[in-house]
C-alpha cells in the first residue's frame, strides 16, 4: 500500500483520507480489498438511415481487380534469382570442363600447383556465367516494358 492510499474501503462511510503520509503501524491482519478492472465493450459501427452494411461487399470507392487489370496486357517481369542460379550453375559447369581440360593438356605440367589455377579457372567462369545471366535477366526486363 502507497502513502497516497487509505487503509479504509471507500464504500465506509467512516473511511477519510489520512491527513498526513501514512506509516506502517504494525502488521495488519485485515486483507486489503481488490478491486476487478471492469470490462470494456466497443461499440458496433452505426449505419445510417437507408444505407447498407459494407460486409461482404465492395463500397463505392473499392474497385473490383478485375475491371481494373487486364490479363492480356499484364507485365512479365523475369525471376532474377533463377537467371543468377542457372548463370552459376553455367558457369561452375563449363569452370570444371575447362579446368579440367586444362589439367590434362601439357601446360599444367610446368606450373607448381595447378590446383590453384583450376580454382581460379572455376570461379572465373562462375563469375562470368553470373554476369552473363544478370545481363540476359536485365535484357528480358527490358523487354518486357517495351512490349507494353
Amino acid at each position: 500500500m502507497s502513502a497516497q492510499q487509505s487503509p479504509l474501503p471507500d464504500d465506509r462511510p467512516d473511511a477519510a483520507p489520512p491527513a498526513g503520509p501514512a506509516a506502517p503501524s504494525g502488521p495488519s491482519t485485515a486483507p486489503e480489498p481488490t478491486t476487478a478492472p471492469e470490462p470494456t465493450t466497443v461499440a458496433e459501427p452505426t449505419t445510417a438511415v437507408g444505407s447498407t452494411s459494407t460486409e461482404g461487399t465492395a463500397s463505392s470507392d473499392e474497385v473490383e481487380i478485375e475491371d481494373v487489370v487486364d490479363p492480356a496486357t499484364v507485365r512479365r517481369a523475369p525471376r532474377y534469382r533463377a537467371f543468377f542460379t542457372a548463370g552459376i550453375l553455367l558457369g561452375a559447369v563449363l569452370g570444371l570442363g575447362v579446368g579440367g581440360a586444362w589439367l590434362q593438356s601439357g601446360a599444367s605440367q610446368g606450373v607448381f600447383k595447378p590446383g590453384v589455377y583450376f580454382t581460379v579457372i572455376l570461379v572465373t567462369c562462375t563469375a562470368v556465367g553470373a554476369a552473363v545471366a544478370g545481363l540476359w535477366a536485365v535484357l528480358a526486363d527490358r523487354r518486357s516494358l517495351r512490349r507494353r
